[in-house]
């Protein structure tokens, strides 16, 4: 069977220790870099731990299947744009679970309408990871508050809004948040 592992890795900007990492269970580097180059046999098991590690589906990594990719034109730098000197690809996201969409109705802060804004879903224990990011919080009767999470206590986070001169809102034991993590934008 002929793979697209190392494409969509390297589409993905990992390494081969990024990768290993990311499998569940991790692996090694070595094993990775076996499977790209077909030294060792890629199971349909390790196809799938593989295709979770780089948020693809297995379909991606398979000559031949049924794929979405885009193929890359040009690479752009503050130099200008130029032609990129392999061959490269663009996957497009995959849904993970957990997550949500905002849509940007009118332009505030640094989104503009139409923009899709893709959110992870975290749990109580993990707020302390969204600090200093953009994040959802649901408010009582079917309410959201979307702003910049500046400080998280015990009982409270205290949320910024996006537009200038906004006040910082508290919100008191959110059952969850869910921090920005994609922004998906028309041009």
């Amino acid at each position: 069977m002929i793979t697209r592992i190392r494409e969509v890795r390297r589409a993905r900007g990992l390494t081969l220790d990024d990768v290993a990492r990311r499998c569940a269970p991790p692996t090694t580097a070595q094993t990775i870099g076996r499977l790209e180059t077909g030294t060792r046999t890629v199971s349909v098991g390790w196809l799938n731990r593989i295709a979770d590690a780089l948020g693809v589906e297995a379909q991606d990594l398979v000559e031949g299947g049924d794929t979405s990719e885009l193929q890359v034109a040009a690479m752009l730098s503050p130099r200008g744009a130029t032609a990129p000197r392999k061959t490269a690809i663009v996957v497009p996201p995959r849904v993970a679970e957990g997550q949500i969409a905002l849509l940007v109705a009118g332009s505030v802060g640094d989104y503009r309408a139409g923009d899709e804004i893709w959110c992870s879903r975290l749990d109580p224990g993990d707020y302390g990871r969204a600090l200093n990011r953009d994040v959802l919080v649901p408010r009582p009767a079917g309410r959201f508050l979307f702003g910049r999470l500046i400080n998280r206590d015990e009982e409270k986070l205290q949320i910024l809004p996006l537009e200038a001169g906004g006040r910082q809102q508290v919100v008191a034991n959110p059952a969850w948040l869910a921090v920005a993590s994609k922004l998906v934008r028309n041009l």
